[in-house]
């Protein structure tokens, strides 16, 4: 189950990434008194009780009267982060008073549907409490005293946020044990809601030629040959500097996060494109993270009858995807159905190559005949000499190789070494790691 998440907003300088720290027991949040010191959200992690959630920690809500260039861009961001969150904490100075701007936050939290906490700060004296009252001509509930920098009233607070949190489901039951989790990944358009609409006979996500429809991540779960399957729809991924709008934003944060938690990715790709700078980064998150990965081609019947764009699909492909060519490709139409129902065989494959546990016994073997071969990498006077190796983990698979010199194992080595591997073994579909470990002969 998501954290829940709690947004601190409020006009500048008012103490909210004070608050923020206190309540994360953290020093993560810049603290200054200059206004406008956060620009951007950031996340920080927070528990109460053995209840976890998630803190946005916003730009200051300028009025739209403000001279402040970056004003609109800290507007609309802390208005995502209201839109976003489970509970959201509408913080004031209590030795300034409500101002202009205090009521401009308050006019849009008024219609929202969410739990607000009016939280009067800067009371450091108990004995000012009375300041508070001042606060209630905000219309959006009772204001309460409270002291960010010394803790004060921060413990009550917490229990009443903490009441307001949806109730924990348990995941086990929603998504039990041994349930393959696939992330549909990729750029905007590129057909991804489609393809799950296929997949699943059913119009589960919304499907429109507009890029960026998807803004959240959407968890279907699909039983196939008597084996369950949850497949998360992702928004699309653009480049940090094409990522203009604040529910984007949070889209694509999801959407890591659903690489995170995913066995295997379906990188979808638009054949009419090819393979984009993008599209290779959303691959390489996916490796880095461990993830199996399938290619689909889509669209690949818009480029009937045209010879050339086939080709220059595949050789963009070829060429971009160069350091992972052990990932299948398949060429698919989410829109006809074409070869949708070949992607089942290509994720059973990859999900048992990627859970592969290959004998010690045949790694050494390996081992073996690679030392006769004597290629070998060399650094200066040092000469590398594998001397035995084991396999430590499954998903993904991570071998341990015992040898002299760790140190001179360099990049094109490893590289030769995975080819070895992966010519030996199958391991279609999924990365493998190599680690080398130091073992005096």
């Amino acid at each position: 189950m998501p954290k829940p998440i709690v947004a601190v907003v409020g006009r500048p300088n008012v103490g909210k990434s004070t608050l923020v720290n206190r309540l994360a027991e953290a020093r993560e949040a810049i603290v200054h008194e200059s206004r406008g010191v956060t620009r951007d959200r950031s996340y920080h992690e927070a528990d109460w009780n053995g209840r976890e959630f998630v803190i946005i920690d916003t730009g200051g809500i300028e009025s739209e009267k403000s001279d402040d260039v970056f004003a609109p861009r800290i507007r609309q961001q802390a208005l995502a982060a209201a839109n976003e969150a489970d509970v959201i904490l509408f913080v004031v100075d209590g030795r300034t008073g409500a101002t202009e701007e205090d009521e401009e936050v308050a006019r849009i939290l008024r219609r929202t549907d969410k739990p607000v906490f009016l939280l009067v700060n800067k009371l450091d004296n108990p004995e000012r409490e009375e300041a508070v009252w001042d606060f209630w001509s905000l219309g959006v509930g009772e204001p309460r005293a409270l002291s960010a920098l010394h803790g004060h009233g921060t413990g009550d607070l917490l229990d009443e946020v903490v009441a307001c949190f949806p109730e924990e489901v348990d995941e086990s039951a929603l998504y039990p044990e041994g349930v393959c989790n696939l992330a549909i990944i990729g750029r905007p358009n590129v057909g991804k809601s489609s393809l799950v609409n296929r997949i699943c006979g059913d119009e589960r996500s919304i499907v429109s030629d507009v890029a960026g429809t998807t803004r959240d991540a959407v968890d279907v779960m699909v039983e196939h040959d008597g084996e369950l399957f949850r497949i998360v729809d992702t928004a699309g991924m653009r480049k940090r500097s094409a990522v203009t709008e604040d529910v984007e934003y949070y889209s694509m944060v999801r959407g890591l996060r659903a690489i995170d938690q995913a066995d295997l990715c379906l990188l979808v790709l638009d054949s009419s494109e090819g393979m984009t700078e993008q599209d290779q980064k959303i691959a390489t998150m996916a490796i880095e993270r461990g993830c199996g990965l399938v290619v689909l081609l889509n669209k690949w019947d818009l480029l009937k009858n045209q010879e050339q764009a086939r080709e220059d699909c595949l050789m963009s492909v070829d060429r971009r995807l160069d350091f992972a060519p052990w990932a299948p490709r398949l060429r698919i139409s989410a829109l006809t159905g074409r070869s949708v129902d070949k992607i089942w065989d290509l994720v059973a494959q990859v999900r048992a190559n990627r859970c592969r546990q290959v004998p010690t016994s045949e790694v050494n073997n390996l081992l073996q005949r690679l030392r006769e071969t004597g290629h070998t990498a060399i650094e200066g006077k040092k000469r590398l000499r594998l001397m035995y190796g084991t396999q430590t983990a499954t998903a993904p698979p991570v071998f341990a190789l015992f040898c002299n010199h760790p140190e001179v194992a360099d990049d094109n080595y490893r590289r030769y070494l995975e080819n070895r591997f992966r010519e030996a073994f199958d391991f279609e579909g999924t990365p493998i790691r190599l680690r080398f470990r130091r073992k005096d002969a």
